[in-house]
């Protein structure tokens, strides 16, 4: 099941009993989870942990007076830790989070390796804590828009571009910026994939700046996705080819159309098809997200963005990553690109 908007009004407060909160990783995302542990009427935000303590200082400043605590210290007052640190400090932080029996929100990806991943999965059960991921297109306007209109895809096609940030490069762009459609395609399709063909570059980082993905599913879908971060422009574009209709998703101006059966004006000419243009209204993605962290460890809700959830989209994005190196081992072999040369 997945569920687009929560209300925090709609939260029941007769206790008052809120989520004591600690964070690890003062960073980018970081200050953004901080402020909204802060501002959050179910959370208690009680410390933050990061390696550079002036960092953590910074943002628990920002956040209203929160102290820097070593990790140990606040595994201890915490009920729940949000990692937001480095991905390849993931499984670690969050291993020592669950083993003190606190619940987790981890940000994306889940770990490094599947393995992680799995022994993550385990891991929780064993403790019985919550582990969400933080896929925050599942609490999306956009996804309730296209998943209203779209069970039967056949065939996918996205795009997501943006100008070069220092932010994020410490992995492939795959993992920062396609996973998000990867997971947000995988949910539409609900099928197993079945393969995968890729092509990546490094173009200012040590890892894929671009990536372009031909994704097959075990149901006969295809999805093309496509993900940059050294382009001139923003852009986040959709288009979803299905028996129920034909839809073009355009994220930066919040609009799709669908020509389709069911609703909209009359296409004349055309056999029974009309034009349905849908505008929406964003919400606050990680507001949502904490706002359903909070009921799942609070309440028992069900956890939107389980670890099974994140294992799948970091097993996609493995598999994208992994035909990236075969495809270019293939144009190094054949003479298209220099042996030498790791980057186009």
């Amino acid at each position: 099941m997945i569920l687009n908007s929560f209300k925090l009004k709609e939260f029941s407060m007769k206790e008052k009993i809120l989520l004591k909160v600690g964070i690890a990783g003062a960073g980018y995302f970081g200050r953004f989870h901080a402020l909204k542990a802060a501002a959050s009427l179910r959370e208690e935000l009680i410390g933050i942990y990061d390696p550079v303590i002036e960092n953590a200082e910074r943002v628990g400043k920002e956040a209203g007076k929160v102290p820097y605590m070593p990790l140990d210290q606040l595994l201890d007052q915490c009920d729940a830790l949000i990692i937001a640190a480095p991905a390849e400090e993931h499984y670690k932080l969050a291993v020592q989070a669950i083993q003190a029996g606190k619940h987790v929100l981890i940000e994306k990806p889940i770990a490094s390796t599947l393995e992680q991943a799995d022994h993550l999965i385990e891991l929780s059960k064993e403790k019985n804590v919550v582990l969400q991921v933080g896929h925050l297109l599942r609490y999306s306007a956009e996804q309730k828009a296209i998943s209203e209109r779209i069970q039967r895809p056949l065939y996918i096609e996205t795009t997501r571009i943006a100008p070069f940030k220092p932010r994020g490069v410490d992995v492939s762009v795959v993992l920062d910026l396609m996973i998000h459609d990867l997971d947000l395609v995988m949910t539409i399709v609900n099928s197993p994939i079945d393969k995968v063909d890729a092509l990546g570059a490094a173009v200012t980082s040590e890892f894929e700046d671009i990536a372009n993905a031909r994704v097959t599913f075990q149901n006969g879908c295809v999805a093309t996705i496509a993900a940059s971060r050294i382009s001139l422009k923003t852009e986040r574009k959709m288009r979803i080819f299905s028996e129920e209709g034909y839809l073009s998703a355009d994220f930066m101006e919040k609009q799709l159309v669908m020509i389709g059966r069911e609703k909209g004006l009359p296409l004349p000419g055309t056999n029974g098809f009309r034009r349905e243009a849908v505008k929406w209204k964003d919400h606050d993605n990680l507001e949502q997200e904490h706002a359903a962290f909070a009921a799942s460890c609070l309440d028992g809700a069900p956890v939107i963005v389980d670890a099974v959830a994140g294992r799948n989209a970091l097993e996609a994005a493995l598999a994208v990553i992994n035909s990236v190196k075969e495809s270019r081992e293939r144009m190094q072999a054949s003479g298209l690109l220099s042996p030498k040369r790791m980057s186009f």
